[in-house]
């Protein structure tokens, strides 16, 4: 069974029926027409930025790809879907003129499908090349090859979870601003990313001391240290 392709589908699915379920059309700032050309930014800079990054990752194998030209088409990574996808959809907010937050909308789907998408990463065991360093803490896991390693899906998932309730939490205490809830969950999940890939054994990138995610989420942070920095002036 290809659990990481079910595990997929079930993510978009499941996500974009959340979505629908959250979205109160009479109550959206953004029209139905540019929330569709909105979703058309970010699809396109998702799918280019995670192509990317992913290939980026291992720049060694760039000249000679395993299993061929297929290799380009589908290497990817959710950091650089992310980043890419928020890119795009500023893009194109611009181009319509929108102002309104459009991201605060899909937190929650989005927490959604990254958790089904890591179960199919988990489930997918050492093929899906998602899992940790090796280490002889209680909770290390053999992934088929006999070595006990961190099982960084599962601490993404756990992740995902929590940040999930943080949020939901944070909001029930008091409304955040526009654009605040996509902000905090991107930020935190950077931020989470960044410091989970030293656990991993993708090694950093020549000279530059740390791999081309870490770099991206770098980037990421920083953008919004930025943002912040010039909202608060």
């Amino acid at each position: 069974m290809p659990v990481h392709l079910l595990c997929e589908v079930l993510a978009y699915s499941l996500g974009y029926r959340l979505y629908n379920r959250l979205r109160n059309p009479a109550q959206d700032r953004i029209s139905t027409e540019h929330r569709l050309w909105i979703f058309v930014g970010a699809a396109a800079g998702a799918l280019f930025g995670s192509r990317i990054l992913g290939l980026l990752e291992h720049p060694d194998l760039l000249l000679h790809p395993p299993g061929g030209f297929t290799y380009y088409l589908t290497n990817k990574t959710i950091v650089g879907g992310l980043l890419g996808g928020l890119i795009g959809v500023e893009l194109t907010k611009k181009y319509l003129g929108v102002t309104a937050s459009s991201g605060d909308l899909m937190v929650y789907p989005l927490l959604l499908g990254m958790g089904l998408g890591r179960v199919g990463c988990f489930l997918s065991g050492l093929e899906d090349g998602t899992y940790g360093t090796a280490t002889t803490l209680p909770w290390g896991l053999d992934f088929g090859d006999g070595i006990r390693r961190h099982p960084t899906n599962l601490y993404e998932i756990l992740f995902l979870l929590a940040l999930g309730l943080g949020l939901w939490l944070l909001e029930r205490r008091r409304p955040l601003a526009d654009g605040i809830r996509f902000r905090l969950f991107l930020a935190s999940y950077l931020l989470f990313r960044l410091l989970v890939e030293f656990l991993k054994p993708t090694p950093p990138l020549p000279g530059l001391g740390l791999t081309a995610i870490q770099w991206a989420c770098v980037a990421g942070l920083g953008y919004y240290a930025w943002l912040f920095g010039r909202e608060t002036l």
